[in-house]
This record gives C-alpha cells, structure tokens and sequence, in this order.
C-alpha cells in the first residue's frame, strides 16, 4: 500500500514552487501526495495543475493597522484546525510537510495533535512566522540557508537541503529554448524580471538603459514586465521595428524554464524560488531585493549568493545610480566574469534539494496504522 503524504503551505508561489518539486521526488518513490492550501490561493491552481489532489482551508493572516483581523484570523484558523483534524483522521498520512504560509498552520497544528510527523521547509532565509511557530514541534526542519539555524530551538533536528526546483525548470535545454525564442547561439541574452506581477522600480531603470542595451548588437533581451506595467514599459521604450528584433517586451512569460535555460544573464528580484532557480541552473545574475520583503529577507537571500561569487547585487535605492547601469553592463560585456560565476554557482544546493528533503520525509515518517 501506498504511503501518504500532505504538503501544505502557500500565499506565494515561493512557498508551492518547492512544494510540488518535493511532490515530484515523493511520486517517483511511490508515494500519494495531496496539496491542503486555501479555496482561493494560488495554490488552488497550482497545485491541481500539477495533478495532485487538492483540500482547501480557510487561513488568513492579520493587518497590524487593524488589531481586530488578528481576532478573526485566530478564529478562522482555530476553525479550520478542527476540520484538518478530521480529515487527517481519515487519510491518515505518513507525514505532513509545511512550507509556510498561514494555511499551513490549522494543517500543521493539527497533525501534530494527532502525533503524525510534521516536517518543516523554510525557503528563506529568515524564517516566516507559520514555519517558527511549528518548528519547536517538529520531526525535523529543513532550511535552504545555513543562517536559518539559528532560528531553530535546541533539539530539534536540523537539515540544510537547499530549496527543491522542479524537474521542468531542469528539463528545459538551452539550444531548444533558443530556437523558440529566436535568438543566435552566439547571442548574449539578458532575462529580466520582477516577479509575477513585475517590479515598476526595476522596469524603470532598465528602460533608462535603452540606448546602452540596443546598440549592442549581440545582445538580445527578453523584459518581462509584470502584466500592470507593460504598457507603460511599451511607451517609455519606444523600440523600433528593427529594435524589437533584439529586444522582447512580454506582460508576462508562461515559458520561464525556456526563458531560464537561453539566458546567460539575469537581472531580477531575489525571492526564494527565483533565486533557487537561478542558481540551479547556474546563470550569472544581478539581484535586486525588494526593499520591503519581511524582515528585509531578500537583502539577506540575495548577500547569500553574492559571498559565493555568482551574483551581484544592487540595492533598490542604488537603481537610479550609475551603480546599477555598470552592473549590468559588466554582466553582459565579460565572458570571463560570467564563466567565473557560473563556477562558483556550482555550489549550489538547487539541483540536488529535493531529493534530500525527499529523503529526510522517508526516513521521517511511521507507519500509518500507528497513528491514532
């Protein structure tokens, strides 16, 4: 009989990304795996998507500028630790698996009233409010950053696993995607992007960069701008008909393990997932964190990378300065400065994490019929 495992986590696709690759590893070893998320995240499309069957529970967070959502959040939650007890009762997994995100909290609390094993995966690196919360009970945590340790109570056991990329974001080759997208083998492509809905800061200083980035013309530049932001993108380019055939200006890119895999240069946020990707598949980049991330946690993903030596960063208030034009151009004119980092990248825990976090679960887990 098949074991059975529950993922649980979501919000951003930083917490379901690394979810479904684990999800990937865990079926290829014979395991059934269900998704439990909130009915209107992301991860209710997600996760489907991926074919995994998917629960939903009502979870929220709370504003700090209004104190009554804290109560109504605590409810919700506490109501929705009522029904996961029920439902694992049934299922009765092997193991539930917490990638943060308020949803994973009422899951998580209620597998460990029901003493099955809880493991934890933050992909951080400081760790989210859901993830501490259900450290100090947990079989063992996973980390994707060596700093995270410190977060983690004595005793409980400790993993640095790197942050699972799924097989897609791998399967992709570069001379494949190249043809797709139409651009020379002997091209230099810059990739650059802000996340699923952009980063205006970002999109503004790139467009700055006109005049630098066409008339080199090697360079071919795939610009994904956030779907809000494309027009006004559009109108402060103004390509040309001859400058668009070096120069993609897309709202938004369903095809980002092609997109990855033409790349040699990346400019882009340093969330979680974006970072775990870059790195797995070893391209030279320039992070930009995103200055109001919790607890300034992408300034902290993206130093990780820097002391390595396969990226460089650029603050979000250093944009408009002469700092961030060199940058990239630095990137895209040496070589020899990016072969230098794709060595370094090969660090990387990326590539191999979920087959670790995979094995960490295995060896985790108990028997179902133990579990009362």
């Amino acid at each position: 009989m098949a074991k059975t495992a529950v993922l649980t986590g979501g919000g951003t696709a930083g917490h379901i990304y690394p979810a479904l690759a684990l999800a990937e590893r865990l079926q290829d070893r014979g395991w059934e795996v269900v998704y439990a998320g909130t009915p209107k995240g992301l991860e209710a499309t997600l996760a489907p998507a991926a074919g995994l069957p998917f629960v939903g529970f009502e979870a929220s967070g709370f504003d700090r500028a209004h104190p009554l959502t804290l109560v109504s959040g605590v409810a919700r939650i506490a109501k929705s630790e009522r029904k996961a007890k029920k439902w694992l009762r049934e299922l009765k997994p092997e193991a539930v698996i917490g990638f943060g995100g308020y949803v994973s909290i009422p899951v998580v609390r209620a597998a460990e009233a029901l003493d099955i094993p809880v493991i934890v995966h933050e992909q951080n690196s400081v760790m989210g409010l859901a993830n501490k919360a259900a450290c100090s009970h947990a079989q063992a945590v996973c980390l994707t950053y060596e700093c995270t340790c410190s977060a983690v109570p004595d005793g409980v056991d400790v993993e640095v696993t790197g942050n699972p990329v799924r097989t897609q974001v791998m399967e992709a080759t570069r001379d494949e995607a190249r043809k797709l997208f139409g651009i020379p083998e002997d091209a230099v492509m810059l990739l650059v992007f802000g996340g699923s809905q952009g980063a205006r800061h970002i999109n503004q200083a790139i467009c700055a960069m006109k005049e630098d980035l066409v008339e080199r013309e090697n360079l071919h530049v795939m610009h994904i701008t956030g779907p809000k932001e494309l027009e006004s993108v559009e109108e402060a380019m103004a390509l040309t008909e001859e400058e668009r055939a070096r120069y993609q200006l897309l709202g938004y890119q369903d095809m980002m393990p092609e997109a990855m895999a033409a790349a040699d240069v990346i400019v882009s946020r340093s969330g979680a997932t974006s970072l775990a990707e870059i790195s797995a598949r070893r391209i030279p980049a320039l992070l930009v964190p995103f200055p109001a991330a919790t607890a300034d946690h992408q300034t902290t993903n993206a130093q990780a990378w820097v002391d390595t030596g396969a990226a460089l960063m650029v603050k979000d208030d250093q944009l408009d300065t002469p700092l961030f034009r060199e940058s990239v151009l630095k990137l895209v004119d040496d070589g020899a400065l990016r072969d230098q980092m794709r060595a370094a990248a090969t660090v990387s825990d990326s590539i191999t994490a979920a087959d670790r976090l995979a094995d960490i679960v295995c060896c985790t887990c108990v028997p179902a019929e133990n579990l009362s």
